[in-house]
């Protein structure tokens, strides 16, 4: 069974390797998927397609919304 998950992505971009500037960013998705496990992935395929530069992914399933 299909459910729609709450997901929030919080997504680290550097300015360039060599420097220590970050800027931070969130992002909501509203993912469906058989799984919380399923869902965790599916959202950073997502937040990585959608912010390709971006450095590091922090991915949280919040709720399950239907």
């Amino acid at each position: 069974m299909v459910h729609t998950y709450e997901v929030f992505v919080d997504i680290k971009t550097f300015a360039d390797y060599a420097s220590s500037d970050a800027r931070l960013g969130t992002t909501r998705y509203e993912i469906d998927a058989e799984s919380k496990t399923k869902a965790d992935g599916m959202a950073f395929m997502k937040a990585k397609s959608d912010y390709p530069t971006g450095t590091e992914y922090d991915i949280r399933v919040t709720r399950l919304l239907k």
